[in-house]
């Protein structure tokens, strides 16, 4: 065989083929031969055949490594749909959910939603671009493309159910957990998510702290609130949720669409109450773009002051030539000095850092917010915020359709109409959460959300249906002071702080508001394109405010000035003027023509006539005049030893 072998390679190589392909086939045999003489033997013979085999070996050689391939290609292929199947239900799903995760940690307060299809990505929407009501009427619907009407039955848009895979529904009940988080916690409760998602040393936090520190910032505050709840309470029952809820519809709607950016929030439901949050910024961040302002104004001015500085110091030093003698003496001692003077730097360095960390938080609690640019579009926003919500409930179909509720018409007829009253205040705030690990509420602590919520309860007093401090006139646009009226100088209860109290004079009877009904687009649209000539331009703001008159304001002025500066008896004779001016003007324009037929029939039906006019005069005279009128005339007419030109207002 090995020689076959050699023999076999030799023959390969003198053919030029592959060695091996060339094989050497023997067969040894026997036979029996005759020869001529006759003799016969047997005789031992072989045969070797060359085959060259390189016809048949190469078209087999080239099959196999063709099906090889095919092989491999077929796993690869195989793999690959293994792996699109685990990126479609698996992998991607957990990288959205990550990314998901991560953008809530870093914007708490940022809509975001899922795009649709396989390849779906994160849409984020903030409130600081193009602000739509339907964007706060998510509520009706989920992320899993379900849409609820009213009588709570779900349907299913085919096109988008999640409902195949596990992942997808673990997709949908994330978006709704930070959903409902962020509708719960709103803005106080930005930073106790953000902190307990945001990342720390390469991973997630692993443990829940909700009660993170909590920071200061600068707000506007207003607190709203049903005048009357708790006669809706008893009258409705369970059904008073339904009722604040269309009231809250109505709140958030406005106080969102009309806030800057995204700064328009509500807090906290107090039952009848809502606490209502125009977050101006942080007080540090505040602080900082102020100073980054101020310098940038005044450094034109600054170097212009160098220039001339540097040229006096030339003047000055050719003067100084002739006595360096005696300022290199001078300067011996000056060296001494400062030698001396280090050895105490050390040992005041720490003493000298907490007054700065002092002084910084007298300057951040002290800061004049009229100062901020742009602060007054800022307030005259908040404020409209406020007064769309009031004319909002007198033409919003679900509120007025409460007025023919038997149970509130006490069965006799319709329901006199639901009312509002508002307070506003802006300062500084606390913002962060109270509670413990069982509980926690996100909300502020500040002097100046207790001044908001005292201006809404001062409502009640004067009359009227919303009261500004004073810190919120000196924000607001020259073109609302206009607008505004100066009720009275007071002090409020758990405050010492003496300031005036203004009102914006709105009257929903006699006033049409549906007439002035605007879609959501074009109310986002009147929004977008806010200038402080809304204050003389908007149909609901002057309507509102119709019935005040420029004689009647310049009673009430000099009787408000005399009852302020002391002369109550000259104030009494104004003010009962001006109120005599309301009267007649509110009877003369048709404003009260409901209220006079219904006095009318009252009387023919044998009522105390004089108990039916006197509830009639307490809806046509100006609440402000007979407040003030009432206080004067309590104390006799005449200013107490003690008056200071203020009252202290000592009800909530």
């Amino acid at each position: 065989n090995t020689d076959f072998n050699n023999e076999g390679t030799q023959l390969s190589v003198r053919a030029d083929v592959r060695i091996g392909a060339i094989t050497i086939e023997e067969e040894v045999g026997l036979a029996n031969m005759t020869f001529g003489n006759g003799t016969s033997a047997e005789l031992e013979f072989k045969v070797v055949a060359h085959f060259n085999n390189t016809f048949s070996v190469e078209p087999a050689a080239f099959t196999s490594v063709l099906l090889q391939v095919c092989w491999i290609l077929f796993l690869l292929a195989f793999l690959s749909m293994l792996r699109r199947d685990a990126g479609i239900l698996v992998l991607d799903p957990l990288r959205r959910m990550l990314k998901f995760v991560a953008q809530y940690a870093k914007n708490p307060l940022a809509i975001i939603k899922f795009k649709e299809g396989n390849d779906a990505g994160t849409t984020i929407v903030s409130g600081g671009t193009k602000k739509t009501n339907r964007g706060i009427n998510a509520a009706h619907s989920g992320y899993d493309g379900t849409t609820t009407d009213g009588d709570g039955d779900e349907t299913t848009l085919k096109e988008n159910e999640l409902g195949s895979f596990e992942t997808e529904q673990l997709i949908t009940a994330v978006s709704k957990i930070t959903d409902l988080l962020r509708k719960c916690w709103g803005v106080a409760g930005a930073d106790i998510i953000s902190t307990n998602l945001a990342r720390q040393e390469g991973s997630l936090a692993e443990v829940f702290n909700p009660t993170v520190p909590g920071k200061s910032v600068y707000a506007l505050f207003a607190f709203c609130a049903v005048d009357g709840f708790d006669r809706y309470l008893r009258s409705l029952e369970g059904d008073i949720m339904i009722l604040i809820n269309d009231v809250a519809s109505v709140l958030h709607n406005e106080v969102f669409r009309w806030g800057f950016g995204d700064s328009g929030q509500c807090n906290k439901n107090l039952g009848s109450a809502w606490l209502m949050v125009f977050r101006i910024g942080n007080v540090k961040e505040v602080i900082k773009k102020l100073e980054e302002a101020t310098h940038v104004v005044f450094s034109s001015s600054s170097r212009g002051k160098r220039t001339i500085g540097r040229q006096r110091s030339r003047i000055m030093a050719k003067r100084r030539g002739s006595s360096d003698s005696i300022g290199s003496a001078s300067n011996v001692s000056s060296i001494h000095s400062q030698g001396t003077n280090r050895s105490m730097t050390t040992s005041d360095h720490s003493r000298s850092k907490r007054k700065m960390n002092r002084n910084k938080s007298v300057k951040a609690m002290n800061l004049s917010l009229k100062s901020l640019p742009g602060i007054s579009n800022f307030t005259d926003r908040a404020l409209i915020g406020m007064l769309k919500t009031f004319a909002g409930i007198y033409r919003d179909n679900k509120l007025l359709s409460w007025k023919n509720d038997f149970r509130l018409g006490c069965g006799v007829g319709v329901a006199s109409p639901l009312n509002m009253i508002f307070g506003m205040d802006a300062g500084w705030a606390v913002e962060g959460a109270v509670g413990s690990e069982y509980k926690i509420d996100a909300t502020y602590l500040s002097p100046h959300v207790n001044m908001a919520s005292r201006m809404m309860s001062a409502c009640k007093q004067y009359g009227v249906s919303i009261l500004l401090s004073e810190a919120v006139h000196e924000l607001i646009s020259m073109a609302c002071q206009k607008k505004l009226r100066h009720l009275d100088t007071v002090t409020v209860k758990g405050s010492s702080v003496r300031q005036r109290i203004y009102t914006y004079d709105a009257r929903h009877k006699g006033v049409d508001f549906f007439l002035f009904q605007r879609s959501d687009e074009q109310a986002d649209e009147d929004s977008d394109q806010y200038t402080p000539s809304i204050w003389s331009t908007d149909q609901d703001l002057t309507s509102m405010r119709q019935h005040i008159t420029d004689d009647f304001l310049e009673e009430f002025d000099k009787g408000r000035d005399e009852y302020l500066a002391g002369d109550w008896p000259s104030a009494i004779k104004h003010l009962e003027a001006a109120n005599q001016i309301m009267t007649e003007n509110v009877v003369e324009q048709g404003y009260i023509e409901d209220e006079l037929a219904e006095l009318h029939s009252r009387i023919l039906d044998g009522e105390d006539a004089q108990l039916a006019e006197q509830e009639l005069r307490n809806e046509t005279e100006d609440g402000p005049s007979c407040r003030l009128l009432t206080y004067m005339k309590s104390e006799g007419g005449v200013k107490p030893s003690s008056w200071k030109g203020y009252r202290p207002l000592m009800s909530k």
